[in-house]
């Protein structure tokens, strides 16, 4: 069976944070009403005219609200800004708090901005990640630790928390270029691949991810990946809501250079320079397309963000509901596969 979850948003730093953690309450019971199995949520910090609650008390406070089976998901946090220590205590007690249902999803960042606000060297993010991947394992599950690492020294410490999970919570590395893939193919338990793939970049990154685990003795499962996209009763209908809601963030995005999408493409063809990943149309259309996804790739959960900072509560709730009904059951009948099909490679969905 494959798996949904839905992604939250950031929100408009106009809306107050009590009435956006209700919104976040609203949105998770939808959510789990509707099928979702996972519950993720992102990372910034000093974010401008936007806000994301962050994720370590958010998601402890959401596990009070959320069944059993729901999964709860950084994806992603921004690893390289935190003490190793600090990192691995703070996620080891939400492992905790959460009954063992916690996945770290973790990245690299890419906003120059906040590592200079949180005094942390830009240049050195990728070294720092790599040693806290190294490290947060040892200290999660090693009654000792004697650490000398080119960041951060440890001698003879003792940890005192240890996680629910056995060895200890699932982790996704986030990436958008390939030196990141081999990153979580290295130290991860899956590649977390982001929304703007097409499928044959994500039958690529798989591939890449397959390797390293081979190397490693690892078995290789399916795989987290999100995607955007928009349900509707029409095509023209899906197409229109969903340059409306998201054409700005994609802009922005392109803007910082957090993806590598043609600016000036989004901003006269936003439609058609997204349809090599968006998923677009009606209730059939959409289930099409995610079904056309699942079996090429080794796919699962596949994470949906439903809202975007221009839409209300009640658009997102509403969104989420609507693909309960018409998305989430047809996805739910799929077998998760655990191979790539050939095709993947350069084939796109639609």
């Amino acid at each position: 069976m494959v798996q949904m979850g839905v992604h939250l948003s950031d929100v408009p730093t106009s809306l107050p944070p009590a009435e956006h953690f209700d919104a976040v309450r609203r949105m998770v019971e939808a959510a789990q009403e509707a099928g979702f199995t996972h519950i993720a949520i992102g990372q910034h910090f000093l974010y401008g005219e936007l806000r994301w609650l962050q994720p370590v008390p958010l998601l402890a406070r959401l596990a009070a609200d959320v069944d059993p089976h729901v999964r709860l998901a950084t994806n992603i946090m921004v690893a390289p800004l935190y003490h190793p220590v600090l990192l691995a205590e703070e996620l080891a007690t939400l492992d905790v708090v959460t009954e063992g249902r916690f996945t770290w999803g973790c990245g690299l960042g890419y906003r120059p901005e906040e590592f200079d606000h949180l005094d942390v060297p830009f240049k050195q993010r990728a070294s720092r990640f790599d040693e806290i991947l190294e490290l947060l394992p040892r200290l999660w599950t090693e009654d000792e630790v004697t650490h000398h690492g080119r960041h951060w020294q440890l001698e003879g410490v003792r940890p005192h928390l240890r996680p629910v999970q056995d060895p200890h919570p699932p982790i996704w590395v986030g990436a958008q270029a390939l030196p990141g893939v081999r990153r979580a193919a290295r130290y991860a338990d899956a590649y977390a691949c982001s929304p703007e793939a097409t499928v044959a970049e994500i039958a690529e990154r798989h591939q890449v991810v397959m390797d390293g685990f081979a190397a490693r003795g690892k078995a290789f499962t399916p795989q987290p990946v999100r995607r955007n996209g928009m349900v509707a009763d029409t095509t023209e209908q899906a197409r229109a809501e969903f340059a409306r809601v998201a054409q700005g963030r994609y802009v922005a995005y392109a803007q910082t250079g957090f993806d590598a999408m043609d600016l000036g493409e989004l901003e006269r063809r936003f439609l058609d320079t997204v349809a090599d990943h968006a998923v677009i149309g009606t209730p059939d259309e959409v289930v099409a397309q995610l079904t056309d996804l699942a079996t090429r790739l080794p796919v699962d959960p596949i994470v949906w963000r439903p809202g975007w900072p221009s839409m209300s509560a009640d658009e997102v709730c509403a969104a989420i509901r609507r693909l309960g009904r018409d998305v989430v059951p047809g996805v739910r009948e799929l077998e998760a596969r655990t191979t790539i099909e050939p095709s993947a490679f350069t084939t796109p969905t639609h």
